[in-house]
C-alpha cells in the first residue's frame, strides 16, 4: 500500500428518536458481511464503535474531549467485494 489506509471514520447522528450511541449500536448489530470488532487489523472488513466497546468504561465528557463521539464508528475495510461492503452497511445504516 503506498499513501492511503483502509481506514475510515464515520460520525452518525441522532435521528427518528435514536440517540447516536444507540444508532452505533444498532448498525454493529446490522452488519451481516462487515465483522463487529473491538481492534482493526485484519483481512476481513471490521467496524467498531468505541463508545459502546473499546472507550464505554470512560466518562462520555472524557471521551468527548478525545474527540470520541458517541456516533463514531471506525471501519476497517477488508477484501470481500465491494459491492457486498456497500449493500451491507447501507442496509445496516437504514436500521439505525
Amino acid at each position: 500500500m503506498h499513501a492511503f489506509g483502509a481506514l475510515l471514520s464515520l460520525e452518525l447522528r441522532a435521528d427518528r428518536g435514536a440517540t447516536a450511541l444507540q444508532a452505533g449500536k444498532r448498525v454493529l448489530e446490522g452488519v451481516k458481511v462487515i465483522t463487529h470488532a473491538v481492534s482493526l487489523g485484519d483481512t476481513r472488513s471490521l467496524l467498531t464503535h468505541p463508545a459502546s466497546t473499546t472507550h464505554s468504561t470512560m466518562p462520555a465528557a472524557d471521551r468527548l474531549q478525545a474527540n470520541i463521539s458517541d456516533g463514531l464508528l471506525r471501519l476497517s475495510v477488508g477484501i470481500e467485494g465491494v459491492e457486498d461492503l456497500w449493500m451491507d452497511l447501507e442496509a445496516a445504516l437504514a436500521g439505525a
